[in-house]
């Protein structure tokens, strides 16, 4: 029986984390589940999973979640301190799906604990890529990919040798405006920006998603990951969805991974890492899809890419203050405060505006988050006046 913890448990990659749990509830021991401020799905989640401990990371909610586990047996915390408890709690595999630069301490508290990391919170490896894998060398913990592409890109290099890699290749949707021009962007709504048409995510990253912001992301992840070097890193536009990533070999072999656009399917292999698991996802029918296209990105149309690459390049403190700035420009889009251009616009105008020393330890690259995110809501002031 694996020992398992899942933090962001009422998220998008949560709940499929827990329904695979618990289509197989003999094989795992629920450790402790987390969540932001959804008391009331934690408790649920917590009660059908049989956790140990239940933590909600904003403390206004505690009283709400100790209520909803009462005589159940599971035990309540609240608090990022709380949080970092619970992750070095002694899980053999832990979930670190907490959305955005709040996962960050929890994520590093569990990869010093050792064990299996699961990663699906981007963010925290973008904004602390150097100090994340310094610490899983340290405690020797086993960091594993989540995120589709990276997945991909995980089972594609099995066996075989970084030296060896001639390009990896990160495939994009394109999100929901692939073929929009860049004025025709101008008016979009939040509502039309989170309706993907292949994935079901969070607002978030479905956003990042719309702006192509998330593939620059990943491109940052992929550089920590997988170091190859940069400039054997791309990225490759394919609207279905079905190849998730590939990697070419210096003999031209290219290895890809497929896949029915379902993130039971990485968690899964995560999961159930070094072995496989079943899901109840839907097989792959290629004669059904037909066909398979491909397009090369439009850093025009979508300046986040460039803005991602440059950031990877200039590496240091520059990745933290990119994922800040786009954080706090997207939650204003879905706020109706800016409109769906000015995300990128404004991340930019803080990368222009602001840098900060390379970071030598977390406090460092909180700094860095917490002024880039002060810049960020400066700039967009200074447009609405």
């Amino acid at each position: 029986m694996r020992r398992i913890s899942i933090f962001g448990a009422t998220g998008s990659v949560g709940v499929s984390t827990l329904d695979l749990v618990q289509r197989e509830p003999d094989a795992f021991d629920v450790v402790a589940l987390t969540a932001h401020s959804n008391a009331d799905a934690l408790a649920k989640a917590a009660r059908g999973s049989r956790a140990a401990l239940a933590v909600i990371g904003d403390e206004a909610h505690y009283g709400a979640l100790k209520a909803a586990l009462a005589g159940s047996g599971v035990e309540a915390a609240a608090g990022e301190a709380a949080l970092i408890d619970a992750a070095r709690a002694g899980a053999d595999w832990t979930m670190a799906s907490i959305v955005g630069c709040a996962g960050l301490r929890p994520t590093i508290a569990a990869l010093e604990a050792g064990g299996c990391v699961a990663l699906a919170n981007k963010e925290s490896l973008v904004s602390a890529g150097a100090l994340m894998m310094e610490a899983a060398a340290g405690s020797g913990a086993t960091m594993l990919p989540v995120d589709s592409e990276h997945n991909a890109i995980f089972q594609c290099l099995a066996g075989s040798r970084l030296d060896d890699v001639a390009r990896i290749i990160l495939t994009a949707s394109g999100g929901p405006f692939r073929t929009r021009s860049r004025e025709a962007m101008r008016d979009i709504t939040p509502t039309q920006a989170v309706a993907h048409p292949n994935w079901s995510m969070g607002a978030k990253i479905s956003v990042d998603s719309a702006t192509m912001m998330n593939k620059g992301l990943e491109l940052i992840e992929a550089a920590h990951l997988f170091p190859v070097g940069l400039d054997r890193i791309e990225i490759l536009v394919h609207p279905q969805s079905v190849i998730h990533s590939l990697v070419e070999y210096r003999d031209r072999s290219t290895l890809a991974q497929l896949g029915s656009p379902d993130m039971r399917i990485p968690i899964a292999h995560a999961l159930a890492w070094p072995e496989r698991m079943a899901t109840p996802c839907q097989p792959l029918d290629l004669a059904r899809i037909g066909r398979l296209e491909f397009e090369a990105p439009d850093e025009a149309r979508f300046p986040a890419l460039r803005l991602a690459r440059q950031a990877a390049q200039a590496g240091g403190a520059v990745p933290a203050i990119l994922n800040a700035a786009n954080e706090v420009a997207v939650a204003a889009f879905l706020e109706g405060a800016i409109g769906f251009l000015d995300i990128a616009m404004i991340v930019e105008e803080v990368l222009d505006r602001y840098s900060a020393p390379v970071p030598r330890r977390l406090d460092d690259v909180l700094h860095a988050d917490a002024e880039a995110r002060a810049m960020a809501r400066h700039v967009m002031e200074r447009m609405t006046v």
